[in-house]
């Protein structure tokens, strides 16, 4: 029972958020969610199968561009597709899996340091595809992205729309679309985490030649987990996409990809859980540090030529991942453990409670 009323302030809490705060604070909460989707497929590749990839910027640049293009009109030295807006957005997402599987034999037989650095020149490519690739991209000014239509409803400005006396604008439509797809986003990761392609992927990152010798396709779990971690990257392109209503190549460099692997070490690697309450957290340092800059001391207000906003959130997240990594491995989603235990009705784990070892954990893949 307290689990179905917890559910039920949240979902009575994102309802009402709309009614109440600001255009700041919904384009603020409307990033987080679209951050916390590409972190739950950067988590899926790094923190539960150990695998290190840099170029996840690229796969949200390869899903907000082709959305853009396949729902564009095409206009003057611009291209476009003109697809209803839905299909739009489910081909830019297959497409970053395409992108993903086009490279998921390298991912399947690199590991490390090494796959990190392949991936790397992922962000390389794009970059230079995104300012070269004018009429696709709309080169160094980038493209108006088309509002969605989901059946005849356009979450857009107009038609003028007002819900109990608030007006409902572009934001407030776009906070009822990205909330569900979060949940449905992360529904689906916890599924795959809970099943036996996650208790594969745990034994891949914990003992790759006792998975090896367990049976589990190393080689293919990668390869699909990339593809998957890919599309994960796609969708959160394109609700970028729709939150800013133009695509800057500039965005999707190699600063957005760290911004990325910030999210799931200070939320907590291998979890749906830290992957959201990582993203919430880089994803809202730099705004409210820009917001509130002239009344904190040190940051400067942007264009002042001081330590800017995006230069002290860096910074504090910079510092979080260090305070992290050496006292807090759980990460943020972590420090919720106990709560999130006892509303579950689960005996607390004792210091003297036996820790599994890997080789246990092993066992349960088969």
């Amino acid at each position: 029972m307290s689990r179905i009323l917890l559910w039920a302030v949240a979902v009575a809490a994102f309802v009402a958020v709309p009614f109440y705060l600001e255009g700041f604070w919904l384009q603020a909460g409307l990033f987080a969610m679209a951050a916390a989707v590409g972190a739950i497929g950067v988590n899926l590749l790094t923190g539960a199968t150990g695998q290190l990839s840099m170029g996840h910027a690229f796969f949200l640049a390869v899903g907000a561009y082709a959305y853009v293009y396949f729902a564009a009109e095409p206009t003057g030295a611009l291209g476009g597709l003109g697809l209803p807006t839905p299909l739009a957005a489910v081909l830019a997402v297959a497409l970053a899996g395409v992108a993903g599987g086009l490279f998921s034999p390298i991912a399947g037989r690199l590991k490390g340091a090494y796959l990190g650095i392949a991936t790397l020149a992922l962000i390389f490519l794009g970059q230079h595809l995104l300012f070269n690739a004018t009429p696709v991209t709309g080169g160094f000014n980038g493209r108006a992205v088309p509002p969605m239509e989901l059946f005849g409803f356009a979450f857009a400005d107009a038609p003028e729309l007002v819900v109990m006396d608030v007006p409902f604008g572009t934001l407030e439509r776009l906070w009822f679309l990205a909330g569900p797809v979060l949940l449905a986003a992360a529904l689906f990761a916890r599924g795959v985490l809970r099943g036996r392609p996650g208790r594969a992927m745990n034994t891949i990152r914990d003992h790759e030649i006792a998975a090896g010798v367990m049976g589990v396709p190393v080689t293919r779990y990668r390869a699909g987990v990339f593809v998957l971690s890919s599309m994960y990257g796609g969708l959160a392109g394109v609700l970028l996409a729709l939150v800013f209503q133009r695509t800057v190549p500039d965005y999707f460099g190699m600063l957005l990809s760290l911004d990325y692997l910030a999210m799931i070490v200070i939320g907590g690697l291998g979890s749906v859980g830290g992957a959201v309450a990582g993203a919430v957290f880089v994803s809202l340092l730099p705004q409210l540090l820009t917001r509130y800059s002239d009344a904190l001391p040190l940051v400067a207000a942007p264009g002042s030529g001081g330590l800017s906003p995006a230069e002290a959130a860096r910074i504090l997240y910079g510092a979080a991942v260090v305070a992290v990594v050496l006292f807090l491995p759980g990460g943020l989603f972590g420090l919720a453990a106990p709560l999130r235990r006892r509303l579950s009705g689960l005996r607390l784990p004792l210091s003297s409670d036996p820790v599994p070892s890997p080789e246990t954990r092993s066992s349960h893949v088969q």
